[in-house]
């Protein structure tokens, strides 16, 4: 049975069993950030679990996921992935037990139709209920009945010793038998074994119990109220048994990948089937993750991506493939994915460029990171140590762009030990300055349990009235202040307020919240931000005079011209994306944006920069649209209609069955909940600008409109004006008459670099051939001139006509706040000393053996390349 057919029946199953379907939900959870990637089916219906919603009891999904836990293990052992497809059923407070198991025994035996002598099941020890089942409603031996402890089956892991508090339950694990002749062969073998013989394909979690601790910090169990059923069953492992073969990789959906694979390698190389498939598997999770709007970074789920992609590329270099190779197998992940996530072939030739992108600035650093890592290594075996230092291993990460995890393999792979907790310790050290550029945003409901249900008890969802009013009547419901429920507060304190219905927009799909006034008969309060929490919305703001209460009658009002600007942006945004999809291609899609008053910035997938002429033909399109004067047009419908009509959604976001679809003409057409004008015509005028990219294939365009747009053509106009009259010119020759005068620039900056040269070689070569400093028969120039790096290169072939013996030159420079340095030598190899020399600097650098050049971000760091730092490298490289 093949997998497309597999994910169908057990969903066709379910459905039949009165559960709602829902599609697999991003790799990026939603409102999750305890969570990187979703890792689980339950992931998407945590609300349901916690009883926050309760709108539909039974749900079953097949849920794609990406984990990283065991990524040593990908590749060498049968069944480890680090992207994966998660087939599970759910109850919230429905069915229990015996349903779950009896309907997990009859997918298994009467529509897969695997034989139920080749099943053993497996119960946590103290749950004789589930032991029960199985023995007398579906009848199985009791010699395959296993009971094990709280580690193999209760969720999560040792969950009564070690936590965390909260939800958690027993668990039964449905094994497959792949036969004697597989894995140790020992007649008494059973699930217990660790030798591969049993796979386990069905995890079914039943959810009963809340981990609490008690003063002591003893964990103890309670029942809970609601109980939930949780199941698991890998994609991947269930295919391989039903296409009888003994590896995931050898399935249907990842043979063609892997013979793609294979025609990269030379077939005079052995292949080790643990990097093709660690290949296979880690192009899978990366296509997935781009597809969802991960992008290779350094941070968070960016980093896990380019991890994925340097690993991968580091394995092919393993087995002989010396080039980018990863973009061209991502056409065959989209077909071979193509009928459960059509929507990645959309994004097939952005995420190709994504990696190709990666792939060679990877490739770029790796030779260097080599010859970096084995000088490291070459410097330990001669002082007989076997540990590699987390300073040098940062190094490498932080310079060279090489993941812990490479550096560790190859070390390893020469006996070498990596000192991961000195490694780790500076990661976090990066993370928390980089955490302090990015403070969140102040926090809101910063509550204990009783406030919150004191919050839950009196008020429910706000209603937002905002998209036909700017003003309305309304009522107080909640006052908090300092994170504290109050009655009231008065003239300077800091509130935040839940109205009964508000006209403010919170923020939220790239929209800025509104600013305002909430007045009431004894005060006023000035909202400097609206945000929204749940299902309420809360205005952010201060007492500006008297008092506001609870159940005070109010006029909220929003600060109308603000609004009017931020929707001229938002629906400018939507005409962008247009322009661009027109212009650029339909593989442009938006990957982020901010909507402000006073700008607009889009974020959107394209693999290459744009050029001018292509930026003013996307400007000018934005300007067609809105002298066409098209009317906006507002429709609530399901998300499923929404997409059978063509209507754009932010990739990787998650929407509500019901959406709000906002279209203009016959050229756009996107779901989207944030505020807008009623005619194109409105935006009056669009301005571009800049242009720039922010991450591997991905753009960004910042933009004006309205009032703004037209004062930055008036400031522009001004200085043209002011450039003609100061400079006696007309206007239509101020650009020859810059051209002129940097012509002559230029000829005079030639002139003086001549100059120099004449005044280096009559006089400054002499003085500094007296610093000549012989070292074991090398004469060693070392020197920091604050010149440009050409001037430098001029003056090394001035020394080298005169240092015609054994030479070695290293001039450095800190010209205009740069940090760079240039070395030369006839004996010693420039590129290897210019490597080392960037490891101490922390910099990077390149070149031949002859001549070759460095630099790094702190000039300060030029102080380290003295005379003993300089010997002590020259006579490890003569060693």
């Amino acid at each position: 049975m093949k997998t497309d057919e597999i994910r169908k029946v057990f969903l066709d199953f379910f459905s039949s069993k009165d559960h709602k379907i829902f599609p697999s939900s991003s790799l990026v959870p939603e409102d999750d950030p305890t969570l990187l990637f979703t890792t689980a089916g339950m992931n998407q219906f945590k609300p349901q679990f916690l009883g926050k919603i309760t709108d539909f009891r039974r749900a079953a999904s097949c849920q794609k996921c990406l984990r990283t836990d065991d990524l040593e293990k990908v590749g060498k052992t049968p069944s480890h992935h680090t992207f994966f497809e998660m087939l599970g059923n759910f109850s919230f407070g429905d069915y229990f037990k015996e349903e779950a198991i009896t309907w997990a025994w009859e997918f298994i035996t009467e529509v897969l139709k695997i034989p139920t002598e080749k099943l053993w099941v497996s119960v946590y020890i103290d749950d004789d209920e589930a032991y029960e089942i199985w023995e007398k409603k579906i009848k199985i031996e009791r010699h395959r009945i296993l009971k094990f402890g709280q580690k193999e089956n209760f969720w999560p892991s040792n969950a009564l010793i070690d936590g965390p508090n909260g939800p958690c339950g027993p668990c039964s694990e449905i094994f497959f038998d792949q036969g004697e002749n597989v894995g140790c062969r020992r007649i008494d073998c059973n699930p217990s074994c660790g030798c591969g013989r049993f796979v386990e394909v069905w995890n079914l979690v039943f959810t009963q119990f809340n981990r609490l601790e008690d003063k002591e910090g003893k964990g103890y169990l309670e029942p809970l109220p609601q109980k939930n059923i949780d199941t698991g069953m890998g994609l991947e492992r269930i295919s391989a048994v039903m296409q009888g073969v003994l590896t995931n990789f050898e399935i249907d959906i990842f043979k063609p990948i892997i013979k793609e694979i294979e025609k990269e390698i030379s077939p005079l190389k052995s292949v080790e089937k643990s990097l093709l498939n660690a290949i296979a598997d880690h192009v899978r999770a990366v296509v997935f993750a781009i597809g969802d709007g991960v992008l290779p970074s350094n941070e968070e789920r960016g980093y896990v991506v380019r991890k994925l992609i340097r690993r991968a590329v580091w394995n092919g270099y393993s087995l002989g493939i010396n080039k980018e190779f990863l973009y061209k197998l991502v056409p065959i992940v989209t077909k071979v994915m193509h009928n459960p996530y059509p929507e990645l072939e959309e994004r097939r030739e952005n995420i190709s460029q994504i990696i190709l992108a990666e792939e060679r600035r990877f490739h770029d650093t790796l030779e260097d990171g080599l010859n970096i890592l084995n000088s490291l290594m070459e410097e330990l075996k001669k002082k007989n140590l076997n540990t590699l230092s987390g300073e040098d291993t940062f190094k490498l990460y932080d310079t060279y762009g090489f993941p812990f995890e490479l550096t560790q393999a190859i070390a390893e792979r020469e006996g070498f030990i990596v000192d991961k907790k000195g490694f780790e310790l500076l990661m976090e050290g990066q993370r928390k300055r980089s955490q302090e550029k990015s403070k969140l945003k102040k926090g809101i409901f910063i509550m204990d349990e009783e406030e919150r249900k004191l919050e839950k008890s009196i008020i429910s969802a706000t209603k937002f009235v905002g998209y036909e009013n700017f003003e309305v009547s309304t009522k107080v419901l909640v006052i908090f202040k300092g994170g504290r429920n109050v009655h009231e507060a008065s003239t300077d304190e800091e509130i935040e307020i839940i109205l009964e219905e508000t006209p403010f927009y919170p923020e939220g799909g790239g929209q800025v919240g509104d600013k305002g006034l909430i007045i009431g008969e004894e005060g006023k309060v000035k909202v400097e931000d609206t945000l929204s929490k749940d299902d309420y919305i809360v205005h952010y703001g201060k007492v500006i005079s008297g008092k506001i209460k609870v159940n005070d009658k109010v006029k909220a009002s929003v600060d109308k011209e603000r609004r009017l600007d931020i929707m001229r942006n938002h629906t400018a945004t939507h005409l962008l994306q247009s322009a661009l999809r027109e212009i650029l291609g339909s593989h442009v899609q938006q990957a982020g944006s901010l909507v402000e008053a006073e700008r607009l910035r889009f974020d959107f997938t394209h693999f290459k920069a744009i050029e001018e002429e292509q930026l003013m033909r996307i400007e000018s399109k934005v300007n067609e649209y809105i002298r066409r004067n098209d009317k906006l047009i507002f429709e609530i419908m399901k998300l499923e209609e929404a997409k059978r009509k063509g209507a754009l959604a932010f990739f990787g976001e998650k929407y509500k069955e019901e959406v709000r679809v906002v279209s203009i003409g016959d050229y756009s057409k996107e779901l989207c909940g944030g505020t807008h004008l009623n005619y194109t015509g409105e935006i009056g005028l669009f301005i571009i600008t800049n242009e720039s990219s922010i991450a591997q294939g991905v753009r960004r365009i910042e933009a004006i409109t309205g009032r703004f747009a037209y004062q930055k053509i008036r400031e522009k106009l001004s200085l043209l004006r002011n450039i003609s009259s100061t400079y006696k010119i007309k206007e239509e020759d101020i650009l020859d008459y810059i051209n002129n005068l940097l012509g002559k620039i230029k000829t005079q900056e030639k002139e003086l670099s001549k100059l120099k040269l004449k005044f280096f070689e009559k006089v400054e070569l002499e003085e500094l051939m007296k610093e000549v400093r012989n070292l074991d028969e090398i004469k060693l120039i070392l020197k920091r001139l604050d010149e440009p790096i050409e001037t430098l290169r001029k003056y090394i072939d001035i020394l080298r006509q005169r240092l015609k013996d054994k030479f070695c030159i290293i001039f450095s420079s800190g010209y205009e706040g740069k940090a760079s340095f240039l070395i030369a030598s006839n004996i010693l190899d420039a590129k290897e000393l210019a490597l080392k020399i960037s490891l101490l600097i922390g910099g990077s650098g390149g070149g031949k053996k002859d001549l070759a050049q460095a630099g790094a971000k702190d000039v300060e760091k030029l102080k380290l390349i003295d005379e003993s730092n300089i010997l002590k490298i020259i006579r490890e490289i003569k060693r």
